[in-house]
């Protein structure tokens, strides 16, 4: 299976446009969050030669914050489909589940792990916290002939526990890839450190963290994973 990354803070030449947020695409068409700004994401949608009415069946949101769900509306509009499923968090605001709605989309209540498509999961909501406040989050899992593949947002639940989180479901199989936001940002270069060694223990094959994982995490992870650390860029694709 590929993924493309539609937007993150680095790109792979000047024409994509870059900023805070994450999108990726995953096969079956379904859209990982929108980054910050739906103009941009459209505009790197046209770069890559993406086709936004035929190419997106699904969305998925991680979490509710605005570099996740800044492009949201614009994607729902632009691809022509009525009552585009949106997988929400059941702790995601009324506001947002409004403009889902406004948009032409149809909000899907993803309470518990469960399955969107052939080999693409939900882990459903799993309670994290922001700045002292609740902030629901899910993941997305993949499942291909590697093994699992995890694409975070944020992981404001921790990243660990999403990964144990997910093993529960899928005790044989091996975690080929971890992807997106670990939510590393402020931490101490022990506790990423830690992190990636605990990646290793839980036999994570490849990491590729990125957007809120911070430059430390980034270089830790690289130090650690060596070849099979993987850089996100908006414009890549991924083979899992």
């Amino acid at each position: 299976m590929e993924i493309k990354v539609i937007f993150d803070k680095a790109a792979v030449n000047s024409k994509m446009k870059i900023g805070w947020g994450l999108s990726i695409l995953t096969g079956g068409g379904i859209l990982f969050d929108t980054g910050e700004k739906g103009e941009w994401l459209l505009e790197n949608f046209e770069q890559m030669g993406i086709d936004v009415k035929k190419d997106i069946k699904n969305v998925v949101i991680s979490h509710d914050h605005w570099d996740h769900t800044g492009g949201l509306c614009d994607i729902l509009r632009s691809s022509g489909r009525e009552n585009m499923p949106v997988y929400v968090c059941p702790g995601f605001s009324m506001e947002t589940m409004e403009k889902i709605n406004k948009s032409g989309g149809r909000p899907v209540i993803s309470e518990c792990f469960m399955q969107i498509t052939d080999n693409v999961y939900t882990t459903g909501e799993i309670p994290g916290n922001y700045k002292g406040k609740f902030m629901p989050e899910q993941a997305l899992v993949l499942k291909t002939d590697n093994g699992i593949s995890v694409i975070t947002g944020c992981a404001h639940p921790g990243i660990l526990r999403i990964l144990e989180a997910v093993k529960k479901h899928f005790k044989k199989d091996r975690l080929f890839s971890v992807i997106g936001g670990f939510h590393l940002i402020d931490e101490d270069k022990r506790i990423i450190r830690f992190i990636a060694r605990e990646f290793k223990n839980m036999g994570v094959l490849k990491a590729a963290p990125t957007h809120c994982s911070g430059p430390y995490a980034e270089e830790i992870f690289s130090e650690e994973y060596g070849k099979n650390f993987i850089a996100v860029k908006a414009g890549k694709t991924l083979k899992l």
